[in-house]
């Protein structure tokens, strides 16, 4: 434990780096804070091998990739389509209002920063250095398991960014009698990459986080949002029918990789409700267990006509299509950041072909194809 910085050890009392930490600043940001004074130290700070090789990394991933947080404008076009363009806006926003915080922790921990001769935070570093060694420190950090909540978030210079992270390992880096040790899953032979467990992230977070996409990744997923309309009649009946079957009246549905039609199958009965509007209808449905079984065909019809809409509409929002990706990755030419932005949006399509897949599936199993969808006035809304 010596050899890794904690909050523990940042802030040299557990109380404190609690209060911090449930209060407006992430453990990330008072850990790079730290480590961004410590770099003022030069040779003279402790830990300048390991802040030496954190900015020859700066955040990039095993793809030779930083985190998109570092992409310019024009390179996050790549995104253009995906749902990962507005979150990294979202947490490039998070990290501005950390950045506003930081001087709160120089007041709180006084102690620990009268040993820098430095100005306060937001003085001694502009926002675009703080971003950076924020990224560089999400880029690196090893969030350990049953440990105090000062000491969860570990930076562990023999930890990464000497490693490879994979999603389907079972290697973790793990809290063990006052040390962190790592337990390897395979036989290695010298100069291999030696690798480590993730944990259960998307390739949006991986790629957000690490800089990298995993193909093979068994945790990818998108979302796909749902909503009452509001301005139903019946919405508040829709609403308790809904709560009821655990659902909410926005509703984020998880499309995971491989269980598309299950995801389908679980959106159906949520759909189904904007399509009722029948008052007796609707109390029978009141009255009933369990999910909302199909009304009629037409309505079914009608259900899963704005699910195919809704998923070639979000397809048709990507500036290329799956096969043009498919063709631009086995060319082998691209740059860096583009390709690993090819690899995720290709992996996004992936899933959502396979949700159209599975509307269509449904519409084929439907008793009477000549049926005309049901109009609705009250519509879900999907997003």
């Amino acid at each position: 434990m010596s050899l890794v910085v904690t909050l523990e050890r940042v802030l040299g009392d557990e109380s404190v780096a609690e209060l911090l930490t449930t209060n407006k600043l992430s453990e990330l940001a008072c850990l790079a804070l730290y480590l961004m004074y410590e770099k003022k130290q030069g040779r003279d700070s402790l830990w300048y091998p390991y802040i030496k090789e954190l900015d020859r990394q700066r955040g990039r991933g095993q793809l030779a990739v930083e985190s998109p947080l570092l992409w310019t404008e024009s390179e996050l076009d790549y995104l253009n389509g995906s749902p990962m363009r507005d979150e990294v806006v979202v947490r490039d926003e998070g990290i501005r209002r950390e950045y506003n915080e930081l001087d709160t922790l120089w007041f709180m921990a006084g102690s620990l920063f009268k040993q820098y001769p430095f100005d306060v935070p937001t003085e001694a570093f502009p926002f675009e250095i703080f971003k950076q060694a924020f990224v560089a420190v999400q880029s690196c950090v090893v969030h350990l398991q049953k440990v105090s909540l000062a000491r969860r978030f570990a930076l562990v210079p023999l930890g990464p960014p000497l490693l490879t992270y994979k999603s389907n390992c079972k290697a973790m880096l793990t809290a063990v009698d006052g040390s962190v040790r790592l337990l390897v899953d395979r036989p290695y032979k010298a100069g291999e990459p030696i690798i480590v467990w993730c944990g259960p992230q998307p390739n949006s977070r991986l790629l957000l986080n690490y800089g990298f996409v995993d193909e093979d990744n068994p945790y990818d997923r998108i979302a796909i949002e749902a909503s009452l309309n509001t301005e139903d009649p019946q919405y508040q009946e829709k609403r308790m029918v809904a709560q009821r079957n655990g659902k909410l009246a926005i509703q984020k549905f998880q499309v995971c990789v491989g269980k598309e039609k299950e995801t389908i199958s679980e959106m159906l009965p949520y759909l189904r409700l904007g399509y009722i509007s029948d008052p007796d209808e609707m109390q029978c449905i009141l009255s009933s267990e369990g999910d909302t079984c199909p009304v009629s065909p037409c309505s079914e019809r009608a259900v899963l006509d704005q699910l195919v809409v809704y998923l070639k509409s979000r397809l048709a929002g990507y500036p290329t299509t799956l096969d043009e990706d498919e063709s631009m990755l086995a060319d082998g030419s691209l740059e860096p950041k583009k390709e690993v932005a090819t690899r995720l949006v290709r992996l996004e399509k992936k899933m959502l072909h396979g949700c159209l897949q599975a509307a269509n599936e449904f519409i084929s199993g439907l008793p009477d194809h000549t049926v005309s969808p049901c109009p609705a006035l009250y519509a879900p809304e999907l997003k």
